[in-house]
C-alpha cells in the first residue's frame, strides 16, 4: 500500500472519530449544566482547555461565552478540529480513495456531511443542540458498523482501526477531564448529589453507563468511573482497550518496534496508576501525561508509515488538540 493511501485512511477515521467525540464532549457538558447546583461554576474557557483549543480560540475571540465556544467547536472553519471541519476532511479523504473502501461508505459519509452542514448552523438552544449532536453520533456509528461488517481485515482496514483507536483514546481522556472544569462545594448535600450526577453524565456521554453498571457498580463514584474509562480492557472506549487495539493493528502491519514500545510504555503508565491519581488536580495532571503519550504514539506512527511531512490541513489538525 502506498504511504499516501495509508495516511489518508488513518486520517479519515481520526477525523470522523474526532467529530463524533467532540459531539460527545459537548453533550457531556450540556447534561452537566442541566443538573448543576446553583453554587457550582463552569467556565467555558475551561472547556476550550479540555479540548486543547484555548490558544486557537483566543486568536479570534476576546472572551469565551457559550455561543462563541459552541460555534467554534461545532462549525467554525477557522478551527481545523471543529466538527464541520473534521467531517469535511473525512468526506474528502473518503472521496479520494473510494476504490479501497466499500462503495456505500462514500454515500454514508456524504450523508453525514450534508446533515451536519444543514443542522449545525441553526442550533439555538441546548435541547436542540443535544438532539443534533446525537444525530451526528448515530450517523458516525452507522459508518463504523458498515466498515466493520463489510471490509476484509487487510492493511486498509488496519489503518482505519489505527486512526480510530488513537483518536478515541485521546478524546475519552478529554471527556474525563471535563470533571476538572466544574467547581462546586462537594461537602454540601447538593454538592454530593451533583458529584454523582457529574460522573453519571460523563458515562452517558461515552455510552458507557450500562456497561459500568453491569461490571462495576450501580453508583457512579469518581475513582471507579475513571478507573473503568482508563483501565478496562473490555469496554471499547476505555483507553486501555484502545491501546490494546492499536497493539493488535501494529502486529498485523510491517514491523514498527518504536511504535510498539511507545504503546507499551503508555499502557504500563495507565495500568500501574494508583487510585490516588484519579481525583482532582492530580487526575488533570495524569490525563495530561496520557495525552502526551498518545501524541508520542501518533508521531511514531507518522514517522514509520507515512510521508515525511503531513499536508498543511492534517498537520494543523494533528497539533490543534495537543
Amino acid at each position: 500500500m502506498l504511504s499516501s493511501v495509508a495516511e489518508k485512511l488513518y486520517w479519515m477515521t481520526r477525523y470522523l472519530e474526532r467529530a463524533e467525540d467532540t459531539a460527545r464532549l459537548i453533550n457531556a457538558v450540556t447534561l452537566m449544566m442541566l443538573d448543576m447546583p446553583r453554587e457550582s461554576a463552569f467556565g467555558w474557557s475551561s472547556l476550550l482547555k479540555v479540548a486543547g483549543l484555548d490558544e486557537l480560540f483566543y486568536r479570534y475571540h476576546s472572551s469565551a461565552d457559550e455561543t462563541s465556544v459552541m460555534h467554534f467547536l461545532m462549525q467554525d472553519e477557522r478551527n481545523p478540529s471543529s466538527m464541520m471541519a473534521c467531517i469535511t476532511h473525512a468526506r474528502e479523504n473518503t472521496r479520494t480513495f473510494r476504490e479501497v473502501l466499500p462503495w456505500e461508505s462514500w454515500e454514508w459519509v456524504n450523508e453525514m456531511y450534508l446533515y451536519a452542514r444543514k443542522e449545525l448552523a441553526p442550533v439555538k438552544d441546548r435541547r436542540a443542540r443535544y438532539d443534533v449532536l446525537q444525530g451526528i453520533i448515530r450517523r458516525r456509528q452507522s459508518i463504523v458498523g458498515l466498515l466493520a461488517g463489510t471490509m476484509s481485515r487487510d492493511e486498509v482496514f488496519q489503518f482505519l482501526r489505527l486512526g480510530r483507536n488513537i483518536e478515541r483514546a485521546d478524546m475519552t481522556t478529554r471527556i474525563l477531564d471535563v470533571s476538572h472544569a466544574v467547581t462546586f462545594s462537594a461537602d454540601t448535600p447538593a454538592g454530593l448529589q451533583y458529584n454523582s450526577m457529574l460522573w453519571m453524565n460523563i458515562l452517558k456521554a461515552l455510552s458507557a453507563y450500562q456497561m459500568y453498571r453491569r461490571h462495576v457498580s450501580v453508583h457512579a463514584h469518581g475513582i471507579e468511573v475513571v478507573n473503568f474509562l482508563l483501565k478496562d480492557t473490555a469496554f471499547p472506549r476505555a483507553a486501555a482497550h484502545c491501546l490494546g487495539e492499536i497493539t493488535e493493528v501494529l502486529d498485523a502491519l510491517p514491523a514498527a518496534p518504536q511504535v510498539l514500545s511507545a504503546v507499551r510504555s503508555l499502557r504500563s503508565t495507565i495500568d500501574t496508576a494508583p487510585p490516588d491519581k484519579f481525583t482532582g488536580q492530580v487526575l488533570h495532571s495524569f490525563i495530561d501525561d496520557v495525552q502526551i503519550g498518545l501524541i508520542g504514539i501518533d508521531q511514531q506512527i507518522r514517522k514509520r508509515y507515512f510521508r515525511n511531512h503531513d499536508t498543511p490541513a492534517q498537520e494543523e489538525a494533528a497539533t490543534a488538540t495537543q
